[in-house]
């Protein structure tokens, strides 16, 4: 008992099937751009010990 596969859309999809379609390829983009981002951020040299303030994590 196999079924069609839900990633290739078919000539006849309905509305809520190419919805989903648009939405799962936006979902997958954004999770690609956020492991980015958080690679971007742990790599070295990226000294992250200032807060976006530009002060030290030690105030008074």
């Amino acid at each position: 008992m196999t079924t069609p596969s839900a990633r290739t859309p078919s000539k006849d999809a309905g509305p809520k099937d190419r919805r989903k379609e648009r939405l799962r390829a936006a979902l997958r983009e954004n999770l690609k751009r956020r492991k980015a981002q958080a690679r971007g951020r742990t790599e070295p040299g990226a000294d992250d010990s200032q807060g976006r303030d530009g002060e030290g994590a030690d105030e008074d």
